[in-house]
Formats: structure tokens, C-alpha cells, sequence
């Protein structure tokens, strides 16, 4: 058979196998997989890739080792009993090697109150599948694996070496999950995730944290005139700050960014808290705020327009000029990542997806943070490119079934053309 043929049989296998990846899936889902609780998940994709025939290693990070890197992240759960699951099949060293990545743990699904099907069901209707993580991401898991199975079905062995891995931790940024696994050398000649977005990603923005905390006068509400309310305070710091993140929404632009989103770079304020007592004028208040920054842009500087802004609001406040407003950057962070589009390795990969798809497979980028960013630490190139969907993150998350098949296809031929057959 010539390569046309052999894509054409390979997908055709793929359609065929639907109903059982759409099992697989639901099964998948069923797990309650919230970051820090992976364990039972992690089972059900070491059985599946040692139904393949892999050879499979249970990993558990290394604290040690791990933490020593730049891109670490401590996610505050402890790493025994949360391994990641690796399946490797094992090719020739003179042959390209790939590494099909996704990650396992899931965000909250609250309120579970409002959704339409429980978010551990997998229900199917019209089309979608929803569950938390449906979409995000394990659909592209199953996809990576699905990929891979067709091809052995099909009697076609890739020459390079394939490592399917399945990994903790990523909605926390932590590095528990693939960090650890290229630490300890599972390592290839280049890199896919399919994260949420039928379109090759090349690009994410770095993203920080940062805690603001303002104290004020704590009093009885009876002589609540005698107190100052760090409520009303910490109000002015939150308006600032929302002029800031407008101010770079107009001044920051990274065009891949723009495809998909009406901005390249985003200050988020995701957390109020102040006071401890209805009765007691207010003597604390915090926000807990996430920044992004475009690739190119200078960490140090962004930290310093946050906190030249807060320092001027605190100046022209009598109180606040006083007892100024404390910033706090926290550990968790993202480093931007970018990935060179002229890269033999994206060339591959886009050639593929346009003849799966028949279609100009769009390349964009990112507006969040992804484990594609830790490649370059690595040697590697890499992309991310998985199923549509919709409501990531929010009530009702569901992916698209078709989208699903389409990826799989998609996988399955770069595996034959990256890695040789």
C-alpha cells in the first residue's frame, strides 16, 4: 500500500473503534480525578497501556529532583501514591521518537448543583460527551492512546520509539506531573498535547500570582465612624488594578494570542476576602490576582508596573500612604512559551492535519498556560493540538465526539510520518 492508502485504511479503523473509544472515555471520566486525586485514574490508564503491550512505568516525582529545576511549581500535595503512568513502545534509535502527552487531573466541578447530568458520568447526548475533563483533557488522553492502538491493530509498528504519558498535576501548574517525567529521561524528538482547540498552538503567555493584603481599623459597628474599613480600601486598589490590566490590553499585543482572544494579556482578579465579623468594621481585606505577560516581556517589569500601581493608589490615600498595601508574589507561575513555526517538526505536523482534515489546519496561540512550555528545557519541539468542546472549566464541560475521531486520525498519521513505519 502506498501512504495514501495505509492513512486511509488507518482512519477508517478509527471510525470503526467509535463506539469503543466513546466507552473508554465515559470510563475515564467516571474517575473523579481533582488534582491531588489522580491514583484511581492513573490505574485505569496503566491497564490500558498495558493491554497495548507497552512497557509501563508507574513514576512518582521525585521532591528532591524535581524542585531543583527553574520551572518547578510545588502544587502542596505530596507525590507518593500519585504517579504518573508512562507506555513506551519501543523503537529503532536512528529513527524519530515522539511523546503523546496529556494530563489526568481535573479542575473542581462545582456548583455540581447546576449541571444538566452529573459531572462524573460521561453522559452522551446530541453528539458531546460531558463530564468534567471531559474536554480537558481526557479526550485528548484517550486519543493519544487510541492513536497509537489503531496503528498496532493495523499491523503498523512505528520505527521511532512512542511514549504515551499520562501525567498529574497540570491544572496546578505543578511539577509533580511532566516535569518529572522528562527529569528522569523520558525525553523524544518532539512533543504533543492535546489540550482543548482543534488548532496547532504554538505560543502561551507567561503567567504569575501575586496576593494583595491591606490592612485597616478594625471598630464596633455601634462607632463603626471610629474604624477604617479595609473593605473600601482594598475597593480602591481593585480599580487600579482593573485600570492597569485595561492599560495593557491596549499597549500588549502578541498576534497569535489575537486569533482567538480579543486580547494577548489578561490581569485577573479571582479572590476577595475581608473581615471575620459582621459586627466589626472590616480590618483586613485580600485579593488573590493572576497576571500574563506576552512572550518577550521582561518578569521583572510586569512585577513592577503591579506594584508602581498599587504604591500610587497607596500615596494618595491618607490611610493607605500610612499602612501600605503588602504584595505578595506566590511560587506558582508559567514561563511564556513559543515554539519557532518554520520547525521541521510543526511543518510535519501540519501537513497531517491539513490532509485529515482537508482543510489549512489554523496555526494560533494560546491565552493560558500549558506543559508544552517545559519542551525547550528539554531540547524538543512541540505543539498542542486536541478535541473541540466547550464550557472548560465552567457547568456543563463537554467535548465533541467527531472532534475526537478527527484528532485521533490526525495523531495516528503524524505517528507514521514523524516516526517512520
Amino acid at each position: 500500500m502506498n501512504q495514501n492508502e495505509i492513512r486511509q485504511k488507518v482512519c477508517q479503523l478509527i471510525e470503526d473503534g467509535r463506539e469503543e473509544m466513546i466507552q473508554v472515555l465515559q470510563t475515564l471520566v467516571q474517575f473523579p480525578t481533582q488534582t491531588g486525586q489522580e491514583t484511581d485514574g492513573q490505574k485505569y490508564m496503566q491497564s490500558l497501556y498495558s493491554n497495548l503491550g507497552l512497557k509501563v512505568i508507574s513514576l512518582e516525582a521525585d521532591r528532591e529532583k524535581v524542585c531543583q529545576h527553574k520551572t518547578f511549581v510545588d502544587s502542596g500535595w505530596e507525590y507518593k501514591g500519585r504517579p504518573n503512568i508512562i507506555g513506551i513502545l519501543e523503537g529503532e534509535s536512528s529513527a524519530r521518537s515522539l511523546i503523546l502527552n496529556g494530563h489526568i487531573d481535573v479542575v473542581s466541578p462545582e456548583p455540581t448543583g447546576e449541571w444538566d447530568f452529573s459531572p462524573w458520568e460521561g453522559k452522551v447526548a446530541e453528539g458531546k460527551l460531558y463530564g468534567r475533563g471531559a474536554c480537558d483533557m481526557k479526550a485528548g488522553l484517550i486519543a493519544n492512546y487510541f492513536a497509537l492502538k489503531t496503528l498496532l491493530a493495523a499491523g503498523l509498528k512505528p520505527k521511532g520509539t512512542v511514549i504515551l504519558q499520562s501525567v498529574i498535576e497540570e491544572e496546578v501548574l505543578g511539577g509533580g506531573g511532566t516535569l518529572a517525567c522528562l527529569l528522569e529521561g523520558f525525553t523524544a524528538d518532539g512533543l504533543v498535547i492535546p489540550e482543548p482547540n482543534m488548532k496547532i498552538v504554538l505560543a502561551h503567555p507567561g503567567v504569575i500570582f501575586f496576593r494583595v493584603r491591606v490592612t485597616g481599623k478594625p471598630a464596633h459597628a455601634g462607632v463603626a465612624h471610629t474604624g477604617v474599613n479595609a473593605i473600601g480600601k482594598m475597593n480602591k486598589v481593585y480599580q487600579v488594578l482593573i485600570e492597569l490590566d485595561e492599560k495593557r490590553a491596549q499597549e500588549k499585543h502578541y498576534p497569535l494570542f489575537e486569533i482567538d482572544s480579543e486580547r494577548s494579556c489578561h490581569l485577573n482578579i479571582g479572590t476577595y476576602r475581608a473581615g471575620d465579623w459582621i459586627s466589626t468594621v472590616a480590618g483586613w481585606a485580600e485579593i488573590e490576582c493572576r497576571m500574563s505577560y506576552i512572550p518577550g516581556e521582561n518578569v521583572a517589569e510586569v512585577k513592577h508596573q503591579v506594584q508602581q500601581t498599587v504604591s500610587n493608589v497607596a500615596q494618595r490615600d491618607e490611610w493607605l500612604s500610612q499602612y501600605p498595601p503588602e504584595i505578595v508574589w506566590l511560587e506558582r507561575r508559567a514561563e511564556a512559551w513559543e515554539q519557532a513555526p518554520d520547525d521541521p517538526f510543526v511543518l510535519a505536523f501540519k501537513s497531517c492535519a491539513d490532509k485529515i482534515l482537508a482543510s489549512n489546519a489554523l496555526i494560533t496561540g494560546a491565552t493560558w498556560g500549558m506543559d508544552t512550555r517545559l519542551a525547550p528545557y528539554f531540547n524538543m519541539p512541540a505543539i498542542s493540538f486536541g478535541p473541540d468542546g466547550g464550557n472548560i472549566h465552567g457547568v456543563n464541560e463537554y467535548v465533541d465526539l467527531d472532534s475526537v475521531i478527527d484528532c485521533t486520525k490526525v495523531l495516528a498519521s503524524f505517528i507514521l510520518e514523524w516516526c517512520g513505519v
